[in-house]
């Protein structure tokens, strides 16, 4: 087994990117952008939590079909990528490097979310048993997922363009370091890959290799646009999150990891369990240190980043096991200083769960530093 000498607190250079730590802020939806624009104050909250080695943003739809809950920033109209630009800017005047995370909600969405009032888009006509978020007077919701319908063979061409054109519009227009493919947590491109929401017949469903396809479609345009260097991919084998399901996780992650190192991606990162919940789960085994083993011995070379439920001490025996980054999710809410409380043994602030989604900067840029507690 890998014992590494590495701290949090060393630097590390993460494809085209060099990260001051190895501590990384996870993705956290947070529904404080309307009309998908990110705002001022959007600029204000990750600024504040750039001592963190890396920022990956809140997932950011790639296009109008591509979102799923209310108030969820964008990426595919100019209002959007401008109100990024403030954000990347905010982040690098403090001397932050962040990524933007590419999301297609696929069918965990609503109808009065889509364009037209349409149905969302699956691999099969399947229901998710999941909800979204919606809110109404500035109150949000939880509803249930509607109903989609099967995208057809001649639309996944455009769906990979429109990924494709979102990281260009990401790296050379909006400011960002990179991008985060998001292909976890039962999203669309998660979806495709697992078997209990893709029931298709033709060559992106049935094997492993057609149900990865998509995927890797997706990755071989977007490294094309910007490069591997620039380019991470969000992982989740097991994870129960919005009905995604595989009853055989482990050989089609083994051969995901594979087909992926030939990319030569910035990172891999990967969900340890259920996201924002148990990490181990007795029903759904799972062989981590075994794909990144695939991974490695298929001459990937992308760092390797691991989430859910991390503490210090697991944080630290996760660099001593092999990974090269740590990435913490729902302790930044609350801890915009979190790299400072984990290099001084500090503790954390307790996030305020009713401000978790929706509503303005309190339970969003309020949160005490050691300094101001």
């Amino acid at each position: 087994m890998p014992h590494s000498t590495f701290t949090l607190f060393d630097p590390v250079r993460v494809g085209d990117m060099s990260l001051a730590n190895r501590v990384v802020m996870a993705p956290l939806t947070r529904n404080r952008a309307p009309d998908a624009i990110p705002t001022p104050l959007m600029a204000q909250y990750y600024a504040q939590r750039a001592s963190a080695g890396l920022l990956i943003t809140e997932a950011t739809a790639i296009s109008h079909q591509g979102q799923g809950y209310a108030d969820v920033p964008g990426l595919y109209g100019t209002e959007q990528i401008d109100g990024w630009k403030q954000v990347t800017k905010s982040v690098h005047a403090v001397g932050g490097k962040i990524v933007v995370q590419l999301w297609h909600v696929g069918r965990v969405s609503h109808t009065s979310l889509q364009p037209n009032g349409g149905k969302p888009v699956a691999p099969s006509a399947i229901t998710a048993k999941t909800k979204t978020v919606l809110i109404q007077d500035g109150v949000p919701s939880f509803v249930d997922t509607s109903e989609p319908r099967a995208l057809q063979a001649y639309e996944l061409p455009d769906i990979v363009h429109t990924y494709q054109a979102a990281a260009r519009n990401a790296v050379e227009t909006a400011g960002f370091d990179g991008v985060e493919i998001h292909a976890a947590n039962g999203y669309l491109l998660d979806q495709f890959l697992k078997s209990g929401s893709n029931q298709r017949r033709d060559d992106f469903g049935g094997s492993i290799e057609n149900r990865a396809r998509l995927l890797l479609e997706v990755v071989r345009a977007i490294t094309g646009a910007i490069g591997g260097g620039r380019t991470g991919i969000r992982l989740s084998p097991v994870t129960p999150a919005n009905d995604a399901f595989d009853p055989d996780p482990q050989p089609l992650f083994d051969y995901l990891v594979r087909e992926l190192a030939e990319f030569n991606l910035a990172y891999i990162h990967i969900i340890e369990g259920a996201t924002g919940g148990a990490r181990d789960l007795p029903d759904r085994p799972f062989d981590y240190v075994g794909v990144r083993r695939a991974y490695r011995a298929a001459g990937g070379k992308g760092a390797w980043m691991v989430n859910n439920g991390l503490d210090k001490a697991l944080a630290e025996d996760a660099l001593k096991q092999g990974a090269d980054l740590v990435a913490f999710g729902r302790p930044f809410i609350a801890n915009p200083d979190l790299v400072e409380r984990l290099r001084r043994n500090k503790p954390w602030n307790v996030g305020d769960r009713n401000t978790y989604y929706g509503g303005g900067a309190k339970g969003y840029t309020d949160y005490p530093t050691l300094g101001k507690a």
